[in-house]
């Protein structure tokens, strides 16, 4: 394959962001590096970086090509490793991509483990809120809230989402305890937002089977769960969050559950998800196992609020 080391040297470039962090990762020298990509852009005939002294950026060509390079050596690695050792003893790099307080409480403490029996094995383990593109930016694994809808990634599903709405003692000692829906329009709130997106309106069921939604004027907002969960410790108002960011501070009394008997959100989940492909790469086999294995043991992942009413409720 005449543009392997061109191919090589164009994404690792692009991931690391200089020519000497890819010369690194590929154990050859930064002029070596250089090489490949002008030779690479020689054969296709466009430019696919702008290079200068100080920076690196990628060109709109680049951009375009740097998904199906990834998508080409993904494929390459995955078909040696079914034919080498690789496929015995799991090797290499896995990438994942999961939501920084998930992926801190629950996904983080199964990896010292998993890469100690699994000497050969790397992992990176991306901590972001926002959406990612599984296949384009390069991960092995994503695991997040909500439904997949990508129907060329599989989804294995890791627990129902409960979100319940919590708020502090000593807020709801100063500003009242709402027992009405209507009566949330009365209370501070803080939400999450995204990407500068309208926060979703949080939803209730009335009896009859009706369904309200109330929206709230939120003079907070942030991108974080667990920052929402900081600012209801800080009597900042309600908020809500899902349950198992919101657990531990439950039990111990420093939140209270609202509206529990209300409350609907719908129907959601986290799930893990990864590339569709009839033959899964070992390295990621093993991962994907260990992490479904080790949160399906999560009891506290598997709670409803009606499990915790008894003694959270305000």
């Amino acid at each position: 394959m005449k543009q392997l080391q061109g191919l090589l040297a164009f994404v690792e470039t692009a991931d690391s962001g200089s020519l000497s962090a890819a010369a690194e990762r590929l154990g050859v020298t930064p002029a070596a590096v250089s090489k490949s990509l002008a030779r690479l852009e020689e054969q296709l005939g466009v430019r696919l970086l702008h290079r200068s002294t100080r920076r690196l950026s990628l060109t709109e060509e680049g951009r375009g090509f740097l998904a199906k390079a990834r998508a080409a050596l993904r494929a390459l690695d995955e078909a040696v490793a079914e034919v080498s050792q690789a496929a015995r003893t799991p090797a290499g790099r896995v990438r994942i991509s999961v939501g920084m307080a998930f992926g801190r409480r629950w996904v983080l403490p199964l990896l010292p483990a998993l890469t100690a029996r699994y000497p050969e094995l790397a992992i990176e383990l991306d901590l972001d809120n926002r959406p990612v593109d599984l296949v384009a930016e390069g991960f092995d694994i994503g695991i997040r809230g909500g439904v997949i809808e990508d129907s060329s990634l599989i989804a294995r599903r890791i627990c129902r989402l409960p979100v319940v709405l919590v708020a502090s003692p000593a807020y709801l000692k100063r500003a009242g305890v709402p027992r009405k829906v209507d009566e949330l329009a009365q209370h501070r709130c803080a939400v999450t937002r995204f990407a500068g997106a309208a926060p979703s309106p949080w939803r209730f069921a009335r009896p009859g089977g009706k369904r309200v939604e109330f929206t709230p004027e939120a003079p907070l907002a942030v991108s974080d769960p667990e920052a929402l969960i900081d600012l209801a410790l800080a009597h900042a108002g309600i908020v809500q969050a899902g349950l198992h960011h919101a657990l531990p501070y439950l039990r111990s009394g420093r939140l209270k559950l609202l509206l529990a008997d209300r409350h609907d959100a719908g129907d959601r989940e986290i799930v893990l998800h990864y590339a569709h492909r009839q033959y899964l790469a070992p390295r990621v086999r093993v991962v994907v196992d260990a992490l479904l294995a080790h949160l399906a043991a999560a009891k506290d992942l598997h709670l409803k609020p009606a499990d915790v009413m008894a003694f959270a409720a305000a």
